[in-house]
């Protein structure tokens, strides 16, 4: 190969590396334009309600329910339609056409319904369009629960992980520090592995942790609907604030403004419309009827009549017996409904207030001194161990029984309030804090 050959081909080695490199840049730059173009969204637990009551499908669905519902209360004010009816009647003989001979009747008629039939669907589509509406409001209640539940979830896989970062770094310094001391003979190999396996138990708590904020992070997106590509930032801290409310006045109020007692007693007063309407359908509906005759040339000398009718039926066998039946049996379920409804929200009233000053006065437990001294005993053992007056396991103890008690105290602030919105939702209302 000459000289010629030699240039050409650094030239070529030069072309691809800078080709390389740019592919290497231009991928880069695409990842970091990536990472920036993906929204971050900051929210309090307020603004969270704010966009699920403005955004969530399972809301959207259900408020069809009341959109549907209202078209069933047009058609039950709707009256019946007329009937027109034209006929003919010709004299068919063999020197006579239909022509000649027929005759032209044309009869309108229109239903009467009686006893009121009408105004008691009326009245029964109209405790169903509010029945609908009141289940709106309760399907708001439970899934405000969610919302609520699912964004604290969250908090508390961060505090965890923070929890769990802590303590790996921590013996990841402690690590760096034995690491030297073995080499210099201080301590055994074995307290160099036990450090070793306590940050690997560390970092595999961090990877659960991650895994469980990102699946709480996935439920809180789906019911705000948004993209999985959209970061959150919660900014409402998991937090502890004492509350003491009246449990007698938290069942009062439970049972007025529980909108699924609402709805089922407005369910009742549906069903008591429906009999209503199912004993009018005992008596018969009347038809009226008008119309207009033209005879041709070969029928009689009055060409022209006027028709007059009037039809009921006869009430002999069919009196709805069967319809008024089911009506009686469908008051007594919505009533029995009812009841059981009533009886279940004051049990969900004593079981969630029971369960918040259960978790209280673990929380306060906790706050009392518990925390700070799992804390200090592990920061004046592994003092002492740097000092040689603490073994390793007397280290891994502390770090163990802090972690154990921080982890729990975390915990119980979450189930605190968790309880806490388990008993807004169980009375229907918030509960000032």
């Amino acid at each position: 190969m000459g000289l010629l050959g030699v240039a050409l081909m650094a030239l070529m080695s030069v072309g691809l590396g800078i080709v390389g490199g740019r592919s290497v840049l231009a991928a880069e730059a695409a990842k970091k334009l990536e990472v920036a173009e993906t929204p971050t969204l900051r929210l309090s637990l307020g603004e969270a309600l704010a966009v699920f009551l403005k955004q969530n499908l399972d809301l959207l669905i259900t408020k069809f329910g009341i959109d549907y519902v209202k078209g069933q209360r047009i058609t039950a004010g709707l009256f019946p339609n007329p009937t027109l009816s034209v006929g003919t009647i010709s004299s068919m003989t063999s020197r006579n056409t239909i022509a000649s001979s027929s005759e032209l009747a044309t009869v309108v008629q229109q239903l009467f319904e009686m006893a009121g039939k009408r105004g008691f669907r009326i009245e029964s589509a109209e405790y169903g369009t509010q029945s609908a509406e009141a289940n709106f409001e309760d399907a708001i209640r439970q899934l405000s629960f969610a919302v609520k539940d699912a964004y604290f979830r969250v908090q508390l896989a961060q505090r965890r992980l923070a929890l769990a970062e802590e303590n790996r770094d921590r013996f990841a310094r402690i690590l760096e520090v034995n690491t030297i001391r073995f080499k210099k003979g201080f301590i055994a190999e074995v307290d160099l592995i036990r450090i070793r396996l306590q940050i690997v138990d560390f970092q595999s708590q961090v990877i659960q942790y991650i895994q469980e904020a990102d699946a709480a992070r996935a439920d809180l997106r789906q019911l705000l609907r948004l993209s999985p590509l959209t970061q959150l930032d919660l900014t409402t801290d998991l937090d502890y604030k004492p509350v003491d409310p009246d449990i007698a006045a938290l069942r009062r109020v439970a049972l007025d403004v529980r909108p699924d007692i609402r709805a089922k007693r407005l369910a009742q007063s549906q069903r008591i419309a429906d009999l209503k309407l199912a004993r009018a359908q005992a008596i018969p509906d009347v038809t009226l009827g008008a119309g207009y005759s033209v005879q041709g040339p070969r029928g009689p000398d009055n060409q022209q009549q006027v028709l007059l009718n009037f039809g009921v039926p006869l009430p002999l066998f069919n009196r709805n017996q069967g319809g008024i039946v089911q009506a009686e049996v469908g008051v007594q379920q919505a009533e029995a409904d009812l009841q059981k409804t009533l009886n279940q929200v004051e049990n969900q009233v004593d079981v969630a207030y029971r369960n918040l000053l259960q978790s209280r006065r673990l929380v306060e437990a906790y706050r009392a001194g518990v925390l700070d001294d799992a804390r200090s005993t592990l920061t004046i053992v592994e003092r002492a161990y740097e000092r040689g007056g603490a073994t390793i396991l007397d280290l891994l103890d502390a770090a163990r029984t802090s972690r154990t008690i921080q982890l729990n105290y975390v915990e119980s602030l979450f189930n605190y309030q968790h309880h806490f919105f388990l008993l807004e939702s169980a009375v229907g209302k918030g509960i000032a804090s």
